[in-house]
C-alpha cells in the first residue's frame, strides 16, 4: 500500500470514528435528525428491543428518551476492518450512562434482567456494551448500513447525589447544551 493510500485509509477511518461520535452526541442531545444522518436511507438497526428500519429505530429511540433526564455515550476502542474500498466491519465499545426519571417504567423495565419489577424512583443505569457495525461508503460518505448492539452488562443503582452546582455549565438534552452554544459561536451548523 503506497503512501496516498494509506492517507486515504486513514481518512477514511477518521470519517467512520467522526460518525460514530455524532451517534453519541445525537443520542445524548436528542437531536434526532443528527442521529439519522449517521445511517444510510435503508440501514437496519438489531438494538435489543427494537429490530428495524432507520425511521422505526428514531421513533423508538426518541420515545424511550423522553424520561432520560441525563444520558452519556462513551465510545471507547474502535476496531475498523476494511473488507474492501467501500466496506468495514467497525466494532466500538460503549458505556451509556443514564439517570432515568420516575416516570420511565417502561423503559427502565426493557433494562431490567429477566423481566423483573424495576427500582421505584428516579435510577441511574449504566450499559455496557459494542456497536457492531457495517458501515459502507456511498456517494462519499462513510454511513451505517446495519448495526447490531451487542450488550456486555446492564447495572442499575438508586441516585445517590444531589443536584449539580448551578452555576456550572449543565448538560442539557437538547440544542441548548453548551456545545451547541459554542458551536453557534463559532459559526457551525
Amino acid at each position: 500500500m503506497g503512501d496516498t493510500q494509506r492517507l486515504a485509509r486513514i481518512a477514511d477511518r477518521l470519517d467512520i470514528q467522526d460518525n460514530m461520535a455524532r451517534y453519541a452526541r445525537g443520542v445524548d442531545r436528542r437531536d434526532w435528525d443528527r442521529v439519522r444522518a449517521v445511517f444510510h436511507p435503508d440501514a437496519q438497526d438489531d438494538h435489543g428491543e427494537y429490530k428495524g428500519g432507520v425511521d422505526g429505530f428514531i421513533e423508538w429511540v426518541s420515545k424511550r428518551h423522553a424520561n432520560v433526564a441525563q444520558s452519556m455515550h462513551f465510545l471507547g476502542n474502535c476496531l475498523i476492518e476494511f473488507a474492501g474500498d467501500d466496506m468495514a466491519l467497525v466494532e466500538t465499545y460503549y458505556i451509556a450512562m443514564q439517570r432515568l426519571d420516575e416516570g420511565a417504567g417502561s423503559a427502565l423495565s426493557l433494562l431490567v434482567e429477566g423481566g423483573g419489577s424495576p427500582p421505584s424512583g428516579a435510577v441511574d443505569v449504566d450499559i455496557l456494551g459494542r456497536y457492531i457495525d457495517h458501515f459502507e461508503r456511498r456517494e462519499g460518505a462513510w454511513k451505517v448500513a446495519r448495526r447490531v448492539v451487542a450488550f456486555d452488562s446492564i447495572r442499575t443503582h438508586p441516585v445517590s447525589s444531589g443536584p449539580l452546582n448551578p452555576d456550572w455549565a449543565l448538560a442539557r438534552r437538547d440544542d441548548k447544551d453548551p456545545v451547541f452554544q459554542m458551536r453557534a459561536a463559532l459559526g457551525l451548523d
